[in-house]
């Protein structure tokens, strides 16, 4: 028997045939280069690991901007709403104002105030209503009712002293006649519905005239 058939030298050649074909599979199977995700030495590891790190980051990096990117795109976007909707509150008040404007027509000047207070302005008793020689007042049939006799005896010998004084009066006389013509008014009002309308408006109206002649003169 030979050195090389003897059990002891087969068993020998048999274990280092293993042991290199061992390492030849690990060099070259897919575990030396990473292949099936596994490191072949220590060092290997760490380079894996710190590479699959590195994506990880990288992707969360990634992530981060898009959100900060939407975030900043939905505030611009928030900023322009704002933005257009104030443009528009301020466009519609402006154009309810100009709408008002042309409904209300130009602003009406100091010579068309003065013109229109004298067309509102009761009317000026006539000769035969007030009698600028005597002061005697000419009543609607109205106001020569019974129960507003107190007001005509108040009112008479008032107008009698300025019609004798050519229409002037002292403030506490003026004073008087407005709050005489105040309180007759308020009476009249009371039985607005006991008269007819038509005669119910001529005294209303004489009134009134009556207590802007109190300021005017007489004649």
């Amino acid at each position: 028997m030979t050195a090389a058939s003897s059990p002891s030298v087969r068993l020998f050649l048999a274990a280092c045939c293993g042991l290199v074909s061992g390492v030849a599979a690990a060099q070259f199977g897919g575990f030396g280069f990473n292949r099936g995700g596994y490191a072949s030495t220590a060092a290997q590891a760490a380079d894996y690991g710190m590479s699959e790190m590195m994506r990880a980051q990288g992707y969360q990096n990634l992530q981060n901007s898009e959100a900060a990117k939407n975030w900043e795109d939905a505030k611009t976007l928030e900023m322009q709403n704002r933005l257009r909707w104030t443009e528009t509150y301020f466009d519609m008040r402006k154009e309810n104002r100009e709408k008002r404007a042309e409904e209300n027509g130009p602003p009406v000047t100091p010579e068309q105030a003065i013109r229109m207070a004298k067309m509102a302005a009761p009317r000026r008793l006539r000769s035969t209503e007030l009698d600028p020689v005597t002061g005697h007042i000419q009543y609607p049939l109205v106001l020569t009712d019974t129960v507003f006799k107190p007001y005509r005896d108040e009112l008479d010998p008032l107008f009698a002293h300025r019609a004798q004084t050519g229409g002037s009066l002292q403030y506490a006389d003026y004073q008087t006649i407005q709050n005489t013509i105040t309180k007759f008014i308020d009476a009249l009002k009371t039985r607005v519905t006991e008269y007819p309308a038509g005669e119910y408006g001529k005294a209303r109206t004489f009134l009134d005239s009556l207590s802007r002649e109190a300021s005017m003169p007489a004649g």
